[in-house]
């Protein structure tokens, strides 16, 4: 029952800090955190507000990073596939091996294969909270898109380091290097199979299905089973869901638009209350962190404080090459960073999370000899405080910072992408008038006065996409028609307003079917949107 409380009261403070954060400009994600900090220390709190570490990435990972995912497309990725292999898998490496490197000298009694599961636990940002903090700044888009690919693939790589590092430290076997890359190869192979295989017989099994709600839940169970699967056929679970959200994304129907409709806003609530609820155990875990720690705490925050430094250092060694690597070589002009200021932003973005705190909570206690897991009480403190100064700094001051840099201003010119995309779709709809008006003319069903409408619109439409301006008079007439369509579309309004009332009236009054009375205003509803 408390687990339950506990679950529920995340949720709810998710709901209301979205509001608050809102009104702030600040990042809810990270003042979840911050509330789960305080009510972790409030005095009387019990110690069984705990979750089993081993289902913390299960039970989070796979509807966050299916709903992430959805927002991509395979040709989005073809074109990051540096993006890929220089930050998911190459810069991991590095982090890994320079932290490890670090842990060895600061931690008293700490092994190396125990060091390199430190350097696995902060190597990968999460994805996200990358998602849920940069994802509401004005950045630009080629910045956050790199952002988001990064965090889409680089915790297969942290996960795949981890577990042989762990295996070996609780073996006492040595870490193999060829082992580790054969095993990384392995598990992503298999996952992307997996993955194509998924979304296929998904695919199959949605079009069997008529129900709208029906389709959307499978959707939600989809990425468990994903995970799991690939996790029992030792493969990866990170890549196999984002292989099958992403591969399900291009086999969507085009004509589709009740289910977009419907799943859009259904996992908008998911993402928002699992975020939420993930967020808020982060801050409740460091009671318990520091309690742990006891009277050495002093000494190793200050060696915490410096693998935090160490990992900020070689993000941003890393970005800065890529810069370098970007304007010398690279001509794809959605590649990032272009600029400095893009550099810094990708940088400062580099924030952990679910996994981190994940790995760090699954450490065992002891090792098969009985002895206990070498500095594990440090381990986990060191791994927390870089989850809590790469997520709480960055999130609270990348707005400030995006404003600093002017930023804001680029993003603002890369809405031409979205006139772009309009224009194509009005060649469609041009291209479309154009066919219609040919068949109706090839059957003789075409009046004179439809269609020189027919034409009239057509002009109109060939003049915005060949970009001519339009006459004053023509100018005038299209004001005209503006203003007369925003007078229609208030009284409009105001009838639905009306209409809305009356059902909600006549749905608590006796002998009226809440079931029929919940349909026209459904109907209702649609409407409005569609006239918004």
């Amino acid at each position: 029952m408390e687990i339950l409380l506990l679950l529920v009261g995340l949720m709810l403070a998710a709901v209301l800090l979205v509001g608050l954060g809102d009104r702030l400009r600040l990042p809810w994600p990270a003042l979840m955190v911050v509330l789960g900090a305080i009510v972790a220390f409030l005095p009387g709190l019990p110690d069984a507000f705990e979750i089993d570490p081993g289902l913390i990435l299960p039970l989070f990972l796979p509807p966050l990073l299916f709903a992430t995912a959805q927002r991509t497309s395979w040709s989005q990725f073809r074109a990051r596939r540096r993006t890929i292999v220089g930050l998911a898998v190459a810069l991991v490496a590095a982090t890994v091996t320079v932290v490890a490197g670090t842990a060895v000298v600061l931690v008293p009694g700490i092994t190396v294969t125990a060091a390199v599961a430190l350097g696995a636990m902060v190597a990968p940002p999460d994805p996200v909270a990358v998602e849920a903090v940069a994802g509401s700044v004005r950045i630009p888009r080629r910045v956050l898109q790199v952002l988001q690919t990064e965090g889409l693939f680089n915790d297969a790589t942290a996960l795949v380091i981890f577990q042989a590092a762990l295996l070996a430290t609780v073996s006492g076997d040595e870490l193999s290097a060829g082992a580790l890359v054969l095993s990384f190869v392995v598990g992503a192979v298999g996952a992307v199979l997996l993955g194509l295989v998924v979304a296929w017989l998904a695919r199959q099994i949605l079009n069997r299905v008529d129900d709208t709600i029906g389709r959307s839940a499978l959707t939600l169970v989809l990425p468990f089973a994903t995970y799991l699967l690939a996790e029992e056929i030792h493969a990866s679970g990170v890549v196999a869901v984002v292989v099958a959200a992403l591969q399900m994304r291009a086999l969507a129907d085009a004509d589709a638009a009740a289910d977009r409709l419907v799943q859009r806003s259904f996992w908008d609530v998911v993402e928002l209350l699992v975020t939420g609820v993930a967020f808020g155990l982060i801050g409740l875990d460091l009671r318990q962190v520091v309690e742990d720690a006891g009277a050495d705490l002093p000494r190793m925050l200050a060696h915490a404080g410096i693998v935090c430094a160490v990992v900020v250092a070689v993000r941003a060694l890393w970005t800065t090459g890529a810069l370098f690597v970007v304007r010398s070589r690279v001509q794809d002009p959605s590649a990032a960073p272009r600029t400095g200021r893009e550099a810094v932003v990708i940088t400062w973005c580099g924030m952990r999370g679910l996994a981190t705190l994940a790995l760090a909570l699954s450490l065992p206690t002891t090792v098969e000899t009985g002895a206990a897991f070498p500095a594990r009480t440090e381990i986990v403190l060191v791994a927390v405080s870089v989850l809590l100064v790469t997520l709480l700094i960055p999130g609270f001051t990348l707005p400030a910072l995006v404003t600093r840099l002017g930023l804001a201003d680029d993003a603002d010119a890369e809405e031409a992408a979205e006139k772009a995309v309009s224009r194509r779709a009005s060649r469609a709809v041009l291209e479309r008038l154009t066919a219609r008006i040919d068949e109706m003319q090839a059957r003789d069903e075409l009046s004179e006065d439809v269609e020189a409408a027919l034409h009239e619109r057509i002009a109109r439409i060939s003049a915005v996409l060949s970009g001519e301006s339009a006459g004053e008079e023509e100018r005038q007439r299209l004001a005209e028609l503006r203003h007369r369509r925003h007078l229609f579309q208030q009284v409009e309004v105001e009838a639905l307003a009306a209409a809305r009332a009356a059902v909600v009236a006549a749905r608590g009054e006796p002998g009226v079917d809440p079931a029929a009375a919940d349909r026209v205003l459904r109907r209702l509803d649609l409407r409005t949107v569609l006239l918004d």
